[in-house]
């Protein structure tokens, strides 16, 4: 690449803590070490990146406090807060603070869900009014429930951020049918897609198995991808270098300005 992106922006990071300060929820399923709002600065400077999205963990439930807070103080980024349909009327001026989107999840395992996480129940509810808040929806999900959700999906009135590359199986390969329907609806512009390929090779000595899937996404549509870190990649051994995972996404995409679509113009767009 000729020229580092500096004004760049990674899409999926959490925080943690300090827990003096905001306590983890007592109804949680794990107990991460704390990832403090200097750690991810300090990390956007490492990257060469400006701005960055914080999605909630379940970990705090629907206490947005840590969110809202970090929000306040870094205006450089963005949030993505977790409510369910009957908190709806909470989303009501959250954009003015930062919030540009509300996060759902529905997966093959856990029932269709994963605790402390809203359902796509609750985003179907709760829909028209993200569209009244100006705020789109995030869908935690993986390609073996997405075609049976998709019909679903296209009927939504806000746009859908798929996390983590729809979750596809490497070992099932790309003419898998759950990945052709992502694609489908990648192509079609009815689903964003966060770029995060490690997630689905885990184990993997190196991320080239992920490359085919990565490589027809961006042919598909590179005008609905954006790039997320996953930082600070949570119970995951070896823990990646998020340094590495930014540069095998720029060689990845093959040109400085597929580069600057997708970690500048797109995410401006969405998260702006």
């Amino acid at each position: 690449m000729s020229q580092p992106i500096t004004q760049g922006w990674d899409c999926h990071a959490h925080l943690f803590g300090p827990y003096a300060q905001y306590p983890l929820g007592e109804d949680r399923s794990y107990t991460p070490p704390e990832a403090v709002q200097a750690d991810y600065l300090a990390l956007l400077q490492r990257l060469g990146l400006s701005n960055g999205v914080l999605v909630q963990p379940s970990a705090y439930g629907e206490d947005h406090g840590l969110l809202l807070d970090t929000l306040a103080a870094l205006p450089q980024l963005r949030g993505v807060v977790v409510l369910r349909a009957d908190a709806a009327t909470r989303l009501a001026g959250l954009r003015a603070r930062g919030v540009r989107a509300a996060r759902f999840s529905q997966r093959s395992a856990a029932g269709g869900n994963f605790a402390g996480s809203a359902s796509l129940e609750d985003l179907e509810a709760m829909a028209a009014a993200l569209a009244d808040e100006g705020l789109h929806a995030e869908l935690w999900t993986d390609c073996q429930v997405l075609p049976d959700i998709a019909p679903r999906l296209r009927a939504l009135p806000v746009p859908v951020v798929i996390d983590h590359m729809g979750g596809f199986d490497a070992a099932a390969g790309v003419d898998e049918p759950g990945f052709r329907a992502l694609l489908s609806l990648l192509e079609a512009g009815t689903v964003w897609v966060k770029l995060c390929a490690y997630r689905n090779v885990l184990g993997d000595a190196d991320l080239e198995r992920a490359r085919p899937f990565h490589d027809l996404m961006l042919k598909a549509n590179p005008e609905q991808l954006v790039w997320g870190s996953d930082w600070p990649h949570l119970r995951v051994t070896p823990v990646p270098d998020a340094q590495l995972l930014l540069e095998t996404f720029k060689g990845w995409a093959g040109s400085d300005e597929r580069v600057r679509q997708v970690l500048q113009d797109n995410p401006g767009r969405l998260y702006g």
